[in-house]
C-alpha cells in the first residue's frame, strides 16, 4: 500500500502538523514528503501540489488512487485507520470533540491572526496587544473549562483529536503568553501536550530552522 502525506516547511505549516500528529499518535505507517513552502519557491512548489490537490495546499495525502486535500479530513481519516481511539466513543463527548475540531478549522473565530504559527519560532517575540492577550485569556478559560468538564487530563478525558488539532495554537500563545497561573488545569494541559514525543519531533526539526519572518507581525 503506497501512503503519501504532503507536508509543508516545519516551522511554518501549522495545518500538516496538525494533519501529521494523529499518524504518528496512532503509529501508522506513510511516507512523508515536505514541501517548502518558504519564498520564493514556495509559489512553484504550491503549483505542482496543484496537480494532485484542488486545494493548491498542504497537508495532502495519497493513497494509492485516492487524494484527501484537507487537513481534518486527514485526521478523522487517520483516526478511522489507526482503531478510532482520537475520538470518544459516547456520542455527546465525540460531539464536543468534534466542535473543538471545526472551531479550530473555522480560525478560531480570528483569534491572534499576527500572532502566526511562525511568531513562535522568533528570537525577539513582540508583547501582546490587549486584545489579543484578552483573546487568549477567553481561549485559556474554555480550555479551563472543559478540562474541569472532562476531568482531565486531556480535553475529552483520553488524548483526542480535539487536543491534536490545537497543538500549533497552544504553541503560538504559549510563546508568547505564557504566563497561565490563573487557568492551571490549562497550564498543565498545555505542558502535556508540549511534551508527547510526536510534538517534540516534529519541533525539534521546525527549531533548527531559519525563521519565516512575516511582514503584518510588528505592525
Amino acid at each position: 500500500m503506497e501512503r503519501i502525506l504532503y507536508t509543508g516547511t516545519k516551522n511554518a505549516s501549522s495545518w500538516a502538523f496538525r494533519a501529521w500528529l494523529p499518524f504518528r499518535e496512532l503509529g501508522i505507517e506513510f511516507e512523508e514528503r515536505v514541501v517548502d513552502i518558504r519564498k520564493p519557491q514556495r509559489f512553484e512548489n504550491l503549483r505542482r501540489i496543484g496537480e494532485i490537490s484542488p486545494a493548491v495546499s498542504v497537508p495532502v495525502l495519497v493513497e494509492n488512487q485516492s487524494v484527501i486535500f484537507d487537513s481534518l479530513a486527514i485526521m478523522e481519516y487517520a483516526n478511522d485507520i489507526g482503531g478510532g481511539s482520537l475520538l470518544p466513543s459516547d456520542p455527546l463527548a465525540k460531539a464536543r470533540a468534534r466542535s473543538f475540531l471545526s472551531w479550530q478549522h473555522a480560525g478560531l473565530s480570528g483569534l491572534c491572526p499576527r500572532l502566526s504559527f511562525e511568531s513562535a519560532f522568533y528570537q525577539d517575540k513582540r508583547q501582546m496587544t490587549q486584545s489579543e492577550q484578552a483573546d487568549a485569556e477567553r481561549l485559556f478559560h474554555c480550555w479551563e473549562q472543559e478540562l474541569a468538564h472532562s476531568g482531565g487530563p486531556y480535553l475529552c478525558g483520553d488524548l483526542s483529536l480535539a487536543d491534536l488539532v490545537l497543538v500549533p495554537t497552544v504553541i503560538r500563545l504559549y510563546a508568547h503568553s505564557p504566563e497561565m497561573c490563573d487557568w492551571p488545569r490549562a497550564h498543565q494541559w498545555v505542558m502535556r501536550l508540549l511534551a508527547r514525543e510526536s510534538v517534540e519531533e516534529w519541533m525539534s526539526e521546525a527549531k533548527s530552522l531559519p525563521p519565516v519572518i512575516l511582514d503584518d507581525y510588528r505592525k
